[in-house]
This record gives C-alpha cells, structure tokens and sequence, in this order.
C-alpha cells in the first residue's frame, strides 16, 4: 500500500509533506518505478538514484511557473509520477500510453522534450533568457545526468551562459555513469571533487553540525563558509571559471541537505551549479551492482532480476563486436570507437582484448567522426559503432571531414529502424535519407548474421568511407562463416524469381517481403524478392533486367520513405526508361510513436498482407492503363 503517494498527485502536494513522509514518499515512489519497469521495461537505474533529487526539487520549486529541464530524459520517471501521471504510469512506453521521455505534448509539466544528452542547459538557458526579456520571476533549472556535462553542447552552453543570464540553476545528478561508466577528463575532474578524502571529511562533519542546527538562518552562513575552505582543498572549480557559483557534492540521498542546497539555489543571485552524487540503481539490490546492464532493461522478475524473456541467438550488436575481434586479430590498424555505448554496440570485448585499440569518447559522436577521421588519414582502419538515432548529430562531420576526403572510415550503425518502445527519440529511421544524396559513401544493410560478417570484413578492406546499418535485437540464427569473403560493391542478391512484380527490400524487411511474395504467388501473381544488400550504390543492372518484364516495383524498408532507399530505386529506374510504377513501404513522413514494433507495422501498414493488397491493386491498375 501506498500511503504517502496515494495523497500525492501533483507538485502542490509534495510540499504539504513532513520530512518523514517525504522519506517514505521516496521508496514507495521507488517500488512503483521497480514494478513498472519489471512489465514494461525501460531505463531503471538511473531513475532509481533520482528519486530524492527529484521529490527535492518539487518541494522547492513550483513547475510549470519554474521550469525544470531534464537532460535526456532517464531520470524522469519520478517526476512524471508526481507531475499529474501517476495514474497512467502503468501505461509507461506501451502504444497509446506514457512516453519514457518528456514530451511537451504529454504534459504541462514537461518543458521541454529530450531522448538525447546535451540539450539541456542550452534549452534551459534560451528559456531564461525569455524570462528576462519578458521580466519575469519564475526559476529555471537544468538538471543535467547520465554524463552529458561532457558532452560538446553542453560546454557550448556553459560558455555563454553567464553573458546570457544572471538568474539559472544547474543541477548536475552525478552517477558516474552515462549509459556505461562515464570517460574522459571530465568525468575524472568531477570524480575529484566528489572523492578528496580531506575535503569530504571537513564537509561531513561540518554537514552533520547543520543537520543537528536544523540549517534556518545559518544556512547562507554554512554554504559562504563551504566555499571559502572548499579552495584549501580543491584545484580551482572548472564551473567557478565559467562564472557559475558551485556548491557540492551534496549526498543526492540525504533530503535534508539536498532541501538546503536547493534553497539557496532559488535565492541566488548569480548563476549556481550544485553538484549531486547519486547512486545509480539505488534500493534494487541487482541495478546497485550492474547499473550499466540495468540502465535500459527488458521486463523482469523481480525476485530474480531475470529477464522475463531471454534468447540464445546473438543480437547484431553481439555479432558485430564478435566479427570486429576477429578481423582485428590479423589487422594491426583496426581500431574502435564508439560514443559512451561499449556494451549497446557490442564492444566490451574488444575493448578488453585490445584497450590500446579501443576508444570511448563519451557522448560526443561528433568527435568521434572526426577523431576517427584523423586515424584515417594516417593509415589506420577506424569503425565506428553509434546508435542510428545518435549518429544523426554528426552528419556533417561524415560529409565535411570524411567523405569530402575519401578518408576510410566505416561506420556501423546499431539500433537503425524502428526501435520500438523508446519513441521517436530514438527510431534510427532518418540515416539512409540523410546519408544517401553524400557523394563517395558506400551504403549497406545485411539481411542476416552472415552478411553482417561479410559487410564488416568488406569495408575494413575497401578504403572509402563504408556505412552499414542494421537493426536492435537479435538476428535470423544464420551462423557467422569461419571464412569471411568479400562483397561485391553495390551487388545485389535475387531470393526469388519472378517476372510480373519485383520487392526489394532491406535488411530485417527480408521476412515482409517474401512473406508478401507468398501472399502474392497464392492469387496467381508472380513476384520476385531481392535482398538489396546495397543502398549506395544500387545494382542498377540488376534493375535494368528486371525492369524489361516486372510491370511494377515494391521497395520496403525499415527507415523514412521520403528520400529513402525506395526513393533511390525510383530514380534509378525513371533513369532507365522504366514507365512503370514503384511503390515505396517504409515509415511515413511523420514522426513514429512508441510501441511494440508488430503493433507500429500494423498501424502503418508494413505488414506483408498490408504489402500484398497494396501490391495487388497497383498491379491492377496498371493493367488498365495500359
């Protein structure tokens, strides 16, 4: 039972609560997130070290006047439970039901929405600066975590945020982790200030004077005194440089000292940053651990921390980490680099067997382009694994720095496609649309195990800039080949003959396809199904033979189809005289929702009856127009 939450609905009721009932606030808001998450899956561990930061926060603090910006978005359950959503939590990421993010359209309480690190003190700082050329009083607050005070935006933002503003409030949740264990001198300098045994000794003792005092008017007293000592004991502090005031670390679970803290930040008179040390995982035995498993997790049993369901065929992920080793064994100039995502991408391994080969830039995908652009150019092999969704902030970068030069860079894309119940924060859908029109990149999606093995062993050896893309979870079961052969570029693979209808599809649409075709083959239609395998270049030959019998194309494919693969089918064919149809299959031009993949490729479609209809009508229709 629930007794404290059940009264709590809203911020205003947070702030009717005794110091003790905020405690038991704290754990029942806790078991909810464990048992929701153990149904619906979704990002655990740092949501579990949030939760006193964030009853603190709504304690002091009065959204939607004050706006609190998360950066993100892993640590906001706590706060859509006591936002006005704590009846629809059970909803968490399923179709029709609560976004794991934040999402202005989902709440008045969410000001602005996040998937990705680094947005939130530029967001922030552009909402305060509104403020004060509306002149207005409310707080703002960025509540930056899971390692995104390293990434490039948010140093962007520290940069200008004192000429910007006077009044703003960092908040900077350190877990020591992002997705995996935080990296870089970033990382290293905060760890300093949260672990300088004389410094913290001095502040435990002073701290447990103030909490027995009750703080009251010593509270600005203790904090002037705290930065005074605090520079007998610790290097300059890098935020006091940018202009900010810094106090910490505060001990994110002790709600007295975070209420303190956080007070003084609403009375500031200059921009402040507190420094809060969290756990990641805190009061779930099996998160406090292994939090990096336990940042994204599938449902689970509670008891056990198993998976509810588990499957012994690899992932891509696990394929590509696996194939990576190997090629890297007999080539000295591979090397890996991946953005804060060793495990995601399927590199801890590699990491391990080769750590002077291996690099984890943190949450700077840009960097790691460019980084990995300069290895190139001095003749080593750079792959690149990032998530599609987080690749797309360093397009740029691959077209100026990579492919301008012809410099031998392949990147492999994880998670590319509809990724299910993470929204569309993280569908890796727009990578082929934004990739296809760069001059000079080869572009490539596998349909199984064995082509994953066979596309990575191509490009290492091709010396252009390689993409290949591929889908979350596991494969087909297609064992990988003890011997690895080459690809030829942009050659496709035929799966079916057929004469009055051709599908080409890519990659984890294989299966729709001949599904379709099958459907298709029953009415007495002929259809053929092609693996791609090649999104830049085409098999235009290919196409030019079909083209002279097939009296209309299908494509499907699990990205955007405005400016997709099927788009680049089309040109091709219209190049070469083909007068009739192409339909394309893929994800409209709207953002995707979350949900369960099979419910999204009902809604839009994507199902092989869906296809086959489809298909059978322009079949038709073409008939009586000719």
């Amino acid at each position: 039972m629930n007794h404290v939450l059940d009264k709590v609905n809203l911020p205003a009721d947070v702030k009717k609560l005794s110091m003790e009932e905020l405690g038991a606030l704290a754990e029942e808001i806790r078991q909810t997130i464990i048992d929701t998450v153990s149904r619906n899956g979704g990002h655990l561990a740092a949501n579990l070290g949030v939760v006193e930061l964030t009853i603190a926060i709504l304690k002091i603090f009065d959204p939607p006047a004050d706006k609190i910006v998360w950066d993100v978005g892993h640590q906001t359950y706590a706060y859509k439970i006591l936002t006005g959503r704590k009846d629809r939590f059970d909803s968490l990421r399923q179709f029709g039901g609560m976004s794991g993010f934040p999402r202005r359209d989902e709440s008045r309480f969410d000001a602005f929405g996040a998937g990705h690190s680094g947005t939130a003190l530029s967001s922030a700082l552009g909402m305060a600066v509104a403020r004060d050329r509306y002149k207005g009083n409310n707080h703002v607050l960025a509540v930056l975590g899971d390692g995104s005070a390293g990434c490039g935006t948010s140093f962007e933002a520290f940069n200008n945020l004192v000429r910007a503003t006077k009044r703003f409030i960092v908040v900077l949740n350190d877990n020591e982790m992002s997705i995996a264990a935080n990296v870089g001198s970033m990382s290293a300098y905060l760890g300093e200030l949260l672990v300088n045994p004389r410094y913290n000794r001095w502040k435990r003792s002073v701290e447990g004077f103030a909490a027995r005092m009750r703080m009251g008017w010593l509270r600005s007293a203790y904090y002037k005194l705290e930065e005074l000592i605090k520079g007998f004991f610790l290097r300059s502090v890098l935020f006091e440089e940018f202009g900010l005031r810094y106090i910490g670390p505060i001990d994110g679970h002790n709600m007295l000292a975070l209420l303190d803290a956080l007070t003084i930040a609403r009375d500031s008179d200059r921009p402040i940053i507190l420094h809060v040390s969290t756990q990641k995982g805190k009061g779930y035995s099996f998160a406090e651990e292994s939090p990096e498993k336990w940042h994204g997790t599938p449902g689970f049993d509670i008891d056990s921390g198993e998976p509810v369901v588990s499957s012994v065929s690899p992932t891509y992920s696990a394929v590509f980490g696996t194939v990576l080793q190997g090629l890297a064994e007999k080539d000295d100039r591979i090397v890996a680099i991946t953005a804060a995502m060793a495990a995601g991408t399927g590199l801890s391994k590699f990491a391990k067997r080769f750590p002077e080969r291996f690099f984890d830039v943190g949450m700077s995908e840009e960097h790691a382009v460019i980084f990995a652009a300069g290895l190139a150019a001095e003749g080593l092999v750079p792959v690149v694994a990032i998530y599609s969704t987080f690749f797309q902030r360093a397009v740029d970068y691959v077209i100026h720095d990579v492919c301008l030069q012809g410099l031998p860079v392949v990147f492999c894309l994880d998670r590319a496609g509809v990724v299910g119940d993470d929204g569309p924060t993280h569908h890796g859908v727009f990578d082929i649309a934004l990739l296809r029109p760069v001059p000079g990149l080869v572009v490539m999606q596998p349909g199984d195990e064995a082509e994953l093995a066979n596309m990575i062993h191509t490009a290492v050896r091709l010396g252009k800039p390689v993409v290949i893309r591929y889908p979350r979870g596991i494969g087909t079961g297609a064992a990988v080949p003890e011997k690895l052969e080459e690809i030829p570029v942009g050659s496709a693979k035929v799966l079916r003959d057929g004469k009055d209808l051709q599908i080409w599809a890519l990659g984890d649409m294989i299966p729709v396809a001949e599904k379709a075709a099958e459907i298709l083959q029953a009415k007495g239609i002929s259809a053929g199904v092609v693996n791609a395998r090649f999104i830049k270049p085409l098999d235009l030959s290919l196409l030019e033979r079909q083209a002279k019998t097939a009296r209309i194309f299908v494509t499907i494919e699990n990205g955007v189809v405005s400016g997709g693969f099927g788009s680049g089918v089309e040109e091709a064919l219209l190049a070469s005289g083909f007068r009739g149809n192409v339909h394309k299959f893929g994800w409209p031009d709207e953002f995707v929702t979350h949900g369960r993949t099979d419910i999204l490729m009902q809604k839009y479609g994507l199902t092989p009856e869906a296809i086959a209809d489809e298909a059978t009508g322009r079949l038709a229709n073409s008939l009586t127009s000719r």
